[in-house]
């Protein structure tokens, strides 16, 4: 929340598209003067302080699919194109509060049986907070966080972490988010899956420290470097 006043921390890092949970509406995000601006931004939510925002950089451009469905508004494709750089993103943030079904990852599984014929081993991205873990698997339920990963990963999309750190799901090394910021209560919450080509072009994944970051949120950045060539959709 809250990112006007803590966005030169992360700009820093000179980000080509940032996917931001729990951030405020468009209309809040006034900068400081020296903060370069996105060159297209989107975001969704009902709570103007509390939304799903995605920011492009270096001339880039965020077009909302037709195939969007509202019934999961947290959850967004989105087409990115600009100079060679063309692939489909979802972004992610798993949360409903009013959904009985479940409201963390059940809102993944049904946004990727609904958008299924998006889904392609090709350009594809799906990033952002997913608030799920094995470890947390409800193992009656289909709509669980293995579920998840094994469905993706039939149709060629595979987490960046796991596949650069060659980690296992569910005794991932890095954390991505601290309970009340306690070094001691660490998870891995957030997650980057790629399709097969871009995979092959992933240079670096960077998951911050709690140290650097705590001061600013509960979670710390997962940070995705690709070489350019693999986020072009090939025709």
């Amino acid at each position: 929340m809250a990112f006007r006043k803590k966005a030169d921390v992360i700009l820093a890092y000179q980000p080509d598209i940032l996917i931001l949970p729990e951030c405020e509406c468009i209309e809040r995000l006034v900068f400081n003067p020296d903060i370069e601006k996105p060159s297209d931004a989107l975001w969704f939510g009902n709570n103007r302080h509390k939304g799903l925002a995605v920011l492009a950089y270096n001339n880039l451009k965020l077009t909302l699919l037709d195939d969007y469905n509202p019934a999961f508004q947290m959850i967004v494709p989105i087409s990115v194109t600009g100079a060679d750089v063309d692939f489909n993103l979802f972004a992610v943030w798993a949360y409903n509060p009013n959904d009985p079904d479940g409201r963390y990852v059940e809102q993944v599984w049904k946004a990727i049986l609904d958008y299924d014929s998006l889904l392609s081993a090709k350009t594809t991205i799906l990033a952002g907070d997913f608030n799920s873990n094995t470890i947390w698997d409800r193992k009656r339920r289909a709509g669980n966080h293995t579920n998840v990963v094994k469905y993706l990963e039939e149709r060629g999309i595979h987490s960046a972490y796991h596949l650069h750190h060659q980690q296992i799901q569910g005794k991932e090394l890095h954390p991505t988010f601290y309970l009340y910021k306690h070094q001691n209560k660490p998870y891995h919450l957030d997650y980057c899956f790629v399709s097969a080509d871009m995979a092959k072009g992933l240079q670096s994944v960077e998951v911050g420290e709690h140290d650097d970051w705590t001061k600013y949120s509960d979670h710390v950045p997962v940070m995705i470097t690709f070489d350019a060539r693999s986020i072009c959709r090939k025709n």
